[in-house]
């Protein structure tokens, strides 16, 4: 007789409802159904040759997303004000590759795990053979997907922040696709989820937070040395539960292989919600530095009168 297969951590977890603030009109199902459809084509073939293929698509098409690229632009100029346009774009034709790479292995996400190297293991030991909690912190990096697959891989038990596409059908997918790889404990950005963030810890577990995009009613940081509204949740947890930041670097190598650099924990004891919001910017920037071309700059990260179009 067979053993019983062990129950999942999460299996008893509810997932999220699809967000419910935005009608699913004819247009949101043709657009679910291209979605869907795409990546029904890109699952049939192998990994490698539908991240490549995607990013190849976009180097192509990207750019042509004018009001994309031209925040990317901006922001670039902004940061690297030296640079040259040609350099510049070369960065965003890099860019526009990783996003449409991340966007085909969307396709084959419970691959991911084995495609992650992680450096400095042994800061994670804690989490995974002692059970501590922390809050995992990362930005829109490579494939940033990628971090929760990995986690979970290694047995860490813990919820992940995320925030809802528009289109409500693919929302449901996407929930479906994280739910099998990565956890079934997702908590959506914003009101709808504020409480569960403080529940999930209660509970004992830890969670993974993006912190790198704005918020308009965030608190003002330095980015790279210029102000950006910064969502200030992660530093106020970890100060509420005692329990440590831990920022996740991941790059992507050649092809969808990825490594995962684990950087030393940010501690809250002693310091103020703007002092770890300040630490945690400071590491955010230095990855951004150490890879531009792999950070997604074509949000309006810092404010619209120093990044004119």
């Amino acid at each position: 007789m067979s053993d019983p297969v062990e129950k999942a951590w999460d299996a008893d977890i509810q997932l999220p409802e699809p967000r419910k603030n935005k009608p699913v009109t004819f247009s949101r199902r043709v657009e679910a159904s291209l979605f869907l459809g795409l990546l029904s084509m890109l699952g049939r073939m192998p990994i490698e040759k539908a991240s490549g293929m995607m990013g190849k698509t976009m180097r192509v098409i990207g750019p042509m997303v004018r009001t994309m690229q031209g925040r990317a632009e901006a922001n670039l100029r902004l940061i690297y004000p030296d640079m040259t346009a040609a350099e510049r774009h070369a960065i965003l034709r890099d860019t526009w590759e990783n996003l449409g790479r991340t966007f085909a292995e969307y396709a084959h996400i419970t691959e991911l795990a084995d495609r992650v190297q992680i450096e400095n293991l042994d800061g994670l030991r804690p989490y995974f053979e002692d059970g501590q909690q922390a809050i995992f912190i990362a930005g829109h990096f490579a494939n940033w997907e990628a971090l929760g697959v990995a986690l979970r891989n290694l047995g860490i038990q813990f919820g992940s922040v995320y925030r809802a596409p528009n289109n409500a059908l693919v929302d449901e997918h996407v929930i479906d696709l994280r739910a099998q790889s990565m956890t079934r404990l997702q908590i959506p950005k914003g009101k709808r989820g504020g409480r569960e963030l403080l529940k999930a810890l209660k509970d004992g577990y830890s969670l993974t937070m993006l912190v790198d995009q704005k918020l308009n009613d965030g608190i003002e940081v330095p980015l790279l040395g210029h102000p950006a509204m910064t969502p200030p949740a992660a530093a106020r947890l970890a100060i509420k539960q005692n329990i440590p930041l831990v920022p996740l670097q991941i790059t992507r190598q050649p092809g969808a292989r990825f490594i995962c650099t684990v950087h030393d924990p940010i501690l809250p004891e002693g310091k103020s919600t703007l002092e770890i919001s300040h630490a945690l910017n400071d590491v955010l920037g230095s990855f951004i530095l150490a890879r531009p071309e792999q950070w997604l700059w074509f949000h309006r990260r810092w404010p619209a009168e120093l990044t004119p179009a």
